[in-house]
């Protein structure tokens, strides 16, 4: 699988009231283990040099002021209000989430090329501070989320890095069902895409990149075909929903990780160890995080000797 997270951009405006996009390296990344095997850990930091969960820690909004880690303040305007953080595939049941690659039987777990596609055909992430609660319903669908952070699919021109944080405009949202379970795609462009000031809802999608969208579903619909499972199945019969559709999406499964970071609800298998939300009964401070970070790539090490001893 894919692993790619985006480098965090600060937004400003200037006198004649239009966006400009600074690039700010707010996060960067530690990795632990060698690329392509089973070891393979990538960590983050904040501006700071500290040990963060990417998950918990960078906020979902763009440059918003924070109370607890979770961020309150309200925006300047429409465009400013609908830029959020976008990170990638990350390990969801490990302390402070690093991106690993999945793991299948024993194996590492690739993606299945899709013709005439290789690999993913958008980068390919999700929102922190977003939980799919596998134990609430969803009203408009009624199936229940598949215990992960929202899916983003980025359209923009740019192929992204592993490890980078981007800030994205959001345009629509699909309904995938996933074995019973909800599995919303988000549709969103980086937005410092230098199209990115064309797109602003899901219509935009089919007029300036006609087909896109398409492919998209047909991509959702078979990819899990080589694995010999059945064709996955969409909620709405497919249609793609506009902006304030997902826009509501997001806010709650926002909601959903409120209360799994306040433990009002399981958590499961979710590692929620934090650093930047103070209140939650799962926070852990920065001596903390950088232990758990040295435990892991001590326990790496061992592993790989006691493999070479083999």
């Amino acid at each position: 699988m894919s692993c790619i997270l985006r480098l965090t951009l600060l937004l400003g405006a200037n006198a004649a009231g239009n966006f400009k996009l600074k690039p700010i390296a707010l996060y960067r990344t530690k990795e632990r283990g060698q690329p392509s095997l089973q070891d393979y850990h990538v960590f983050f930091k904040n501006v700071a040099g500290h040990y963060i969960s990417p998950f918990h820690d960078i906020p979902l909004k763009v440059d918003s002021k924070e109370e607890n880690g979770i961020p309150t303040k309200k925006a300047r305007n429409d465009e400013y209000e609908n830029l959020f953080n976008m990170v990638v595939e990350i390990a969801t049941k490990e302390p402070l989430n690093p991106i690993k690659q999945d793991v299948k039987n024993g194996k590492l777990r690739y993606t299945a090329n899709i013709f005439p596609h290789k690999d993913y055909i958008w980068n390919y992430g999700a929102l922190p501070q977003t939980w799919e609660d596998p134990h609430q319903k969803d009203k408009s669908i009624n199936c229940c989320g598949n215990n992960d952070p929202i899916d983003v699919c980025e359209i923009g021109s740019k192929v992204l890095s592993r490890g980078e944080v981007i800030h994205v405009k959001i345009l629509g949202v699909l309904s995938l069902i996933d074995e019973g379970e909800t599995d919303w795609k988000l549709i969103a462009i980086n937005a410092n895409d230098p199209e990115a000031s064309k797109f602003h809802d899901i219509g935009d999608v089919k007029k300036f990149k006609p087909g896109y969208l398409e492919a998209t579903l047909n991509w959702f619909r078979v990819y899990k075909v080589p694995e010999g499972k059945p064709e996955n199945q969409f909620a709405f019969n497919g249609e793609f929903k506009n902006k304030a559709f997902a826009l509501e999406v997001i806010k709650s499964t926002h909601e959903c990780w409120k209360a799994l970071l306040m433990k009002k609800c399981s958590a499961g298998a979710i590692n929620c160890t934090n650093v930047q939300v103070c209140d939650s009964p799962f926070h852990c401070t920065q001596d903390e995080a950088r232990s758990l970070v040295e435990s892991v790539s001590f326990s790496l090490n061992e592993e790989s000797n006691e493999e070479e001893q083999a």
